[in-house]
């Protein structure tokens, strides 16, 4: 079966080197194209490409696959089967149509829920203790084809979006083995989804990342986590936007929302709108983050003092 895979961050190129690893046969690898980063702007290959090119893989990384040249680059592959996973482009129907066995996307959620870009922090910001990978038949309405192939994976109280992330990349990458060793099992037995059950992921922006030191411990809990390590939930500290790392949930009564309760070697209790939570680590513009215990020795941060909400728009 001649495949084409499609992808761009770390998360896809995880599941592309495993149909390396396991010999199956990728004719050709689309990726977005690469992007200027850093002080000289250099242009940086997508984590797809780089193992595309590891292995001697032909790569494209047109504006758009569904036009006239990102087209006729996938037509001349003559693919029996397209993947994709987290490429960052929809496809159109000229695109869908042309494998034989279809086109067919590894999505990191339990659809219908969570469907769209940022389904692993919109579930953990959200409370919720279980996920997982669907792969389904690619259809024109976003992330809405018959689901094929489903697996769950807990979330843990412990957990963060890094722990969540790798284990869901490990699991989607197994699972695309399983499906496409068992192919003609699994495409013949569809599941379709119920749109009225469907929610969506939207595609985080920075003011998604601001914490409300007001709500109730559980939903501060759950804000940290979901952007940790990347990009960070941030507030502000003493006319600083910080970012705060490493949150659990304390064991102290109401206090001023944002107020430092306590710190020891293990990080800082901070009042909430309901309880509290420990934060374990602290990231100051410029700098690279550190532990609680060591910013409050460099008198960084001291026992009263206050996070505050960042203003919107700030």
């Amino acid at each position: 079966m001649r495949i084409v895979f499609m992808g761009t961050p770390d998360f896809a190129a995880i599941h592309l080197k495993k149909l390396i690893d396991y010999k199956f046969n990728v004719v050709g690898v689309f990726s977005q194209p690469d992007k200027p980063k850093g002080r000289g702007q250099k242009l940086i290959p997508t984590p797809v490409k780089i193992i595309a090119l590891e292995n001697n893989i032909p790569i494209f990384q047109p504006k758009s696959v569904n036009l006239k040249l990102g087209y006729e680059s996938l037509e001349k592959l003559n693919p029996d089967i397209i993947i994709t996973v987290a490429y960052g482009k929809i496809l159109k129907d000229k695109v869908i149509n042309l494998p034989k066995f279809g086109c067919w996307n590894i999505h990191a959620s339990l659809l219908p829920k969570y469907r769209g870009a940022a389904p692993i922090q919109r579930a953990i910001e959200n409370g919720e203790t279980k996920t997982g990978i669907s792969i389904f038949k690619i259809v024109k309405e976003l992330d809405a084809g018959p689901i094929a192939y489903m697996k769950e994976l807990p979330i843990y109280m412990e957990d963060n979006f890094e722990s969540v992330y790798n284990r869901l990349a490990k699991l989607g990458s197994e699972s695309l083995i399983e499906f496409l060793n068992n192919f003609e099992i699994y495409s013949k037995k569809l599941i379709y989804q119920n749109d009225n059950e469907a929610t969506y992921a939207s595609k985080i922006t920075i003011e998604d990342t601001y914490i409300n030191w007001y709500n109730e411990n559980i939903k501060v809990f759950n804000k940290i986590r979901a952007y940790d390590p990347i990009p960070g939930a941030k507030c502000e500290l003493n006319g600083q936007i910080v970012k705060v790392f490493n949150a659990s949930l304390g064991t102290s009564k109401n206090d001023i929302p944002g107020k430092v309760l306590s710190i020891d070697k293990y990080g800082a209790e901070i009042s909430v709108g309901s309880g509290s939570i420990k934060i374990g680590k602290i990231q100051f513009p410029g700098k690279k983050a550190v532990k609680i215990i060591d910013a409050y020795n460099g008198r960084k941060i001291k026992i009263g003092d206050i996070f505050k909400n960042i203003k919107r728009g700030d």
